[in-house]
């Protein structure tokens, strides 16, 4: 509830301080997103990964910064890193068609075939997937006023237009915050890791001395379920788990 809070100030916020948040501060990033463009277009992929993580470091998080660092990635033939900053630009950017062709493409090419499953929510409500949590909360807001607008108006002028209009913005409004909610709750519970290294193993306890249970390659993604002393207990969709050190997966949510 807290975090949600949160995230309903912070969009606020943007909302109404944008005009000059973007004048004090567009200057500052942009000339460094386009030096981080540049030294890509250069050839000069890990200058050019250092650029965009100096952006996100400082704070500037947005689709584009985690695409292109997801390519530069790719370029430098780390699929693992590739597909954690694809993924996290997806969140930003979902309908982005160079970025689902990347991933895509990127996926492929990886040794382990690991099928994410799909949720019955997930599958009924399956237009969230092209849509960011701040545009369902901007169409939520947007309802929510016509809403209230056309109960408003019925108050003074009751007809049976506005009648049939306040029940289908009624319906509207109902699964608007339904999908809000479940794109929020999918954000804050997302514990998708990738594999970063080339080869891991995976342990049946958190100790290296411990039994190997099976191996997996970069860019696999995994569940990550918790935790504790620099290593992870991770589960595949098929429910298989095992343990692995924390520092060779990156989570895809930014916590």
């Amino acid at each position: 509830m807290k975090g949600l809070i949160r995230y309903l100030v912070i969009f606020f916020s943007i909302v109404l301080l944008l005009p000059p948040v973007v004048s004090a501060q567009n200057n500052g990033w942009e000339e460094s997103f386009f030096k981080a463009n540049q030294a890509y277009k250069d050839g000069q992929f890990q200058e050019a990964i250092e650029g965009y993580e100096a952006l996100i470091v400082s704070g500037h998080i947005s689709g584009d910064v985690f695409f292109n660092l997801g390519n530069a990635y790719f370029r430098i033939e780390r699929p693992g890193l590739a597909i954690l900053n694809y993924e996290r630009a997806r969140m930003l950017i979902p309908r982005d068609a160079d970025l689902n062709f990347n991933l895509r493409m990127t996926r492929d090419q990886i040794l382990d075939a690991v099928e994410e499953p799909q949720s019955f929510m997930g599958a009924a409500f399956f237009w969230i997937k092209s849509l960011n949590l701040s545009e369902l909360f901007l169409g939520l807001a947007v309802l929510n006023i016509l809403f209230w607008g056309i109960l408003l108006i019925r108050l003074f002028k009751k007809a049976e237009w506005n009648y049939y209009f306040s029940i289908i913005l009624l319906v509207f409004w109902i699964i608007a915050g339904l999908s809000f909610g479940l794109k929020y709750y999918q954000a804050e519970t997302d514990t998708r890791t990738v594999i970063l290294p080339g080869e891991i193993n995976v342990l049946a306890g958190p100790d290296v001395q411990d039994t190997i249970l099976f191996k997996l390659h970069e860019g696999t993604i995994v569940l990550n379920e918790r935790s504790e002393d620099g290593w992870a207990l991770i589960r595949l969709p098929d429910e298989k788990r095992g343990w692995v050190e924390s520092d060779k997966i990156g989570h895809i949510r930014m916590i």
